[in-house]
């Protein structure tokens, strides 16, 4: 392959269609922007807020407001009772959990819950415990390890 043989991928490129360039081309006289009105003429049409002075969608939804956290940490939970799997005195880290297919990615932080019983011991390794899921591992005979965030 040559620099001259290259070219984008079917479909990739679309034409750009000409607006108002006469009745045959099919985009004529008033190019697709109906007749008359504020959106017929030159310049700037509404902004995206305004809504012809009806009460803006934004302000007629007040629940949808409010802000995102950017420092908020998504965890992988995996209840306590799922850990009954493995067997007993094995070490259970985010990339076993992850192998074994309780949580999609062994790159998220894992937070280990207290739902259900363990029945033997295990070495658990995780990001976070909740005070329950501590509790029944170390009452099981298991050990807790906390693994920092990267």
């Amino acid at each position: 392959m040559k620099l001259h043989d290259l070219q984008p991928a079917p479909g990739a490129h679309k034409k750009r269609i000409r607006v108002g360039r006469g009745i045959s081309a099919g985009r004529g006289k008033t190019a697709g922007r109906g007749t008359k009105g504020q959106n017929a003429r030159s310049g700037r049409g509404v902004r995206p807020y305004f809504e012809g002075g009806q009460l803006p969608l934004v302000r007629r939804l007040p629940h949808v407001r409010g802000f995102t956290n950017i420092w908020r940490i998504e965890y992988a939970t995996v209840n306590v009772e799922r850990l009954n799997r493995f067997a007993p005195q094995s070490e259970v880290t985010p990339e076993v959990l992850a192998a074994a297919g309780l949580i999609k990615s062994a790159a998220v932080p894992v937070k280990i819950l207290g739902e259900g019983k363990l029945k033997h011991a295990l070495s658990v390794k995780a990001h976070k415990f909740s005070a329950t899921a501590r509790e029944k591992i170390l009452a099981a005979g298991g050990t807790v390890e906390e693994l920092a965030l990267a």
